[in-house]
């Protein structure tokens, strides 16, 4: 049997995001940890230094924030959470209820509202609070938001997962396509090509 290698970017640059990840940011999330063939991953959040860039580089946390291990170990919690319930939608099975909990629990984080301010250059304004020390639960709420957002809005049902494995990531189906990079359809046709041809 033929083993196909894939190599990571020497700059350790995530692969593309996956159709769907860029209008909903917990897609994003939740393929922030990505199987590659040869039982190798990349965790974009496995480290507290890549946990704070990749908050960062989403508008989630400032760039200094300064993310700690125990806040980078919640952000990877609540990621295996949500996958959890991504594939249970896939499935067709009852949500997980520790899932459901932890979803929950971070959608209640954060306060909802936006408060009333008073600035002598602005005047009266809304704006959320913000405080450093509620960074990452402003995040975590965030995310949270958005996977119940996906998972029960009308692209829901385009939810898949992606068709080449050994690739963990999740996409909104656009059509026939059930991969999530040009990369890992390349990937899935070779071993078709190959299962034929090996078939004969």
């Amino acid at each position: 049997m033929r083993v196909m290698r894939e190599t990571v970017a020497a700059d350790g640059s995530a692969p593309p995001p996956a159709p769907g990840a860029e209008q909903y940011p917990a897609l994003d999330f939740a393929n922030s940890t990505v199987a590659l063939p040869g039982g190798h991953y990349l965790d974009f959040l496995g480290t507290a230094e890549a946990a704070g860039q990749w908050l960062a580089e989403r508008g989630l946390a400032p760039v200094d924030a300064g993310i700690r291990e125990m806040c980078a170990a919640q952000l990877r919690s609540l990621r295996e959470q949500i996958r959890a319930l991504l594939a249970a939608r896939l499935d067709g099975a009852p949500a997980p209820k520790g899932a459901l909990a932890a979803v929950n629990d971070a959608l209640t984080r954060a306060p909802a509202a936006s408060l009333l301010h008073w600035n002598a250059d602005r005047g009266l304004y809304r704006a959320a609070a913000h405080p450093t020390d509620q960074i990452l639960d402003h995040a975590l709420a965030a995310l949270a938001a958005d996977a119940a957002d996906l998972l029960t809005g009308p692209d829901a049902d385009r939810l898949t997962a992606c068709g080449s494995p050994p690739c963990n990531r999740y996409l909104l189906r656009h059509g026939r396509r059930h991969w999530c990079s040009t990369r890992c359809g390349d990937r899935a046709r070779a071993a078709r090509a190959y299962a034929r041809k090996t078939a004969q």
